[in-house]
């Protein structure tokens, strides 16, 4: 098998449709994707590249990216991806930890290289524009368990953790996404603001969007922006984050859109209604995963019913759907576990395992840090991380009632390094007296008052309780 073969069949049944549509808004054919794959598949050869070469990715979403990508996978290659929220860090880190034998970058971060002394050392440089060493249109045959890909955790709780991805797991995780990216009656055009997820829409014959907003910073991304993309391309879904549908909310999208989906980060009830009211023509769906186990289930908000909608604002958790069938699901002290195909058996490093992984036997149990629990109908509700919550509370519960509150903007719960639940809560601080004597109704939980929530790296949608912490607890010396 190789991953690139479901790409490499949409373009021998469809070669005139477009592949992608990159942020400048040039376009490329599945056809001419194949081809220019298979020119820089060539030149990464003449260069010696071959199986189970690790290969340094230093270029943005794009045509190159998903060309040099197809070239890599036809040479069995493996593509290591730092962590984007952490920028040159993550860069610098990926070099370290995967020890990579080239580096496949534009000419601007290939420079960048030469500076840096992680990176200095790589002995090759593969460039996007190499297409004068002819073609190579071998495909390599590989194993399920060959690598893939090498790919970053986002390190909120320390360093990142590398994860290597198999041809196999892959394929899994691709065919577990079909349900959902999979075109219905016609082509399907998609913005994906998650680069990944470009693969799994090219592999089913769609046509990607790359976003033209900066997608490190989602939080800052102008819905007028989003509307003209979405106007000019024809598109038919997109695939944001939750940061990006609450942007939307002042916005109407074009009628082509009939489906925007979300995960990364925790959509709340108060958006997505509001989304829903103001879009009734279009379907909101919320996929739950990880970058260890993507995806877990996923729930399409607009089937919801009134009752489940009161049963989420009343602090019983987020409704995430049901879980896909390729995955195996348990819970343990309200944790959830995952087990499947696609789920990450382990971390390039063994030792960082012991944190995240548990073996029965021939299984191995991915910890995802979420508490949650299955409802009657085999639905699963998250009720935040498993170790902001207990019995008598959970952080998705406080959070839902909180942003439902009088002048409350945003809204982050956590537990501090002495184990006292705190609530974090920015706003119009002169509804304070009202909070907190709607917080006293939820229990012994302290109130911290701050100018704005800080939100996650990398999607701009989990608000960062560590740097909360970090800067507004007694011990920070701040308050």
């Amino acid at each position: 098998m190789n991953l690139i073969t479901d790409f490499l069949r949409e373009a021998r049944h469809h070669p005139e449709r477009i592949a992608i549509i990159d942020r400048s808004g040039t376009a490329i054919s599945y056809a001419d994707l194949e081809r220019r794959s298979s020119r820089l598949a060539a030149a990464f050869a003449a260069k010696g590249i071959g199986k189970g070469d690790r290969v340094l990715v230093g270029t943005f979403p794009g045509i190159g990216l998903y060309a040099g990508l197809a070239a890599l996978w036809r040479l069995g290659a493996v593509a290591v991806f730092p962590e984007p929220a952490m920028g040159l860090a993550g860069f610098r880190h990926a070099a370290s930890a995967a020890q990579p034998v080239a580096l496949f970058a534009n000419w601007k971060i290939g420079l960048l290289s030469r500076l840096l002394p992680e990176t200095r050392r790589i002995p090759q440089r593969l460039s996007p524009d190499a297409l004068n060493a002819g073609s190579l249109d071998h495909c390599e045959t590989l194993e399920p368990p060959e690598p893939a890909l090498i790919s970053f955790t986002s390190g909120s709780t320390g360093l990142p953790k590398a994860i290597e991805r198999s041809h196999g797991l892959m394929r899994a995780q691709h065919t577990a996404l079909a349900p959902l990216i999979a075109p219905g009656d016609g082509i399907e055009t998609d913005i994906v603001a998650f680069p990944a997820f470009v693969l799994t829409c090219i592999g089913h014959g769609g046509t990607a969007v790359m976003p033209n907003w900066n997608l490190r910073r989602h939080d800052r991304t102008p819905a007028d922006t989003v509307l003209r993309l979405a106007e000019e391309t024809g598109a038919t879904r997109l695939l944001v984050p939750p940061v990006v549908v609450e942007r939307l909310l002042r916005t109407r999208l074009p009628k082509s859109v009939k489906r925007v989906m979300t995960g990364g980060g925790p959509l709340y009830p108060d958006v997505a209604r509001r989304f829903l009211d103001a879009n009734p023509h279009m379907g909101l769906t919320v996929v739950y995963g990880s970058t260890e186990a993507e995806p877990i289930s996923h729930v399409h908000l607009e089937e919801l019913s009134d009752a489940d909608w009161d049963t989420a604002a009343s602090g019983k958790g987020l409704p995430v759907g049901t879980p896909v069938d390729e995955v195996s699901l348990k819970f343990v002290d309200n944790e959830i576990l995952v087990a499947g195909p696609h789920v990450n058996r382990g971390y390039l490093d063994p030792a960082r395992d012991r944190e995240t992984k548990r073996v029965e036997g021939q299984t191995v149990w991915h910890r995802t840090g979420d508490a949650g629990h299955l409802d009657e109908q085999g639905r699963l509700w998250l009720l935040g991380r498993h170790s902001a919550s207990n019995e008598d509370y959970s952080a998705f519960a406080i959070e839902i009632a909180a942003r439902l509150w009088p002048g409350v903007s945003g809204a982050a719960f956590a537990v501090d390094p002495d184990g006292a639940p705190v609530l974090f809560l920015a706003g119009e601080a002169h509804h304070q007296e009202l909070w907190r004597e709607r917080l006293q109704q939820l229990g012994d939980i302290k109130l911290q008052i701050v100018g704005k929530i800080p939100m996650d790296r990398r999607h701009r949608s989990k608000p960062d309780t560590a740097k909360l912490l970090a800067h507004h607890s007694p011990r920070s010396g701040r308050t």
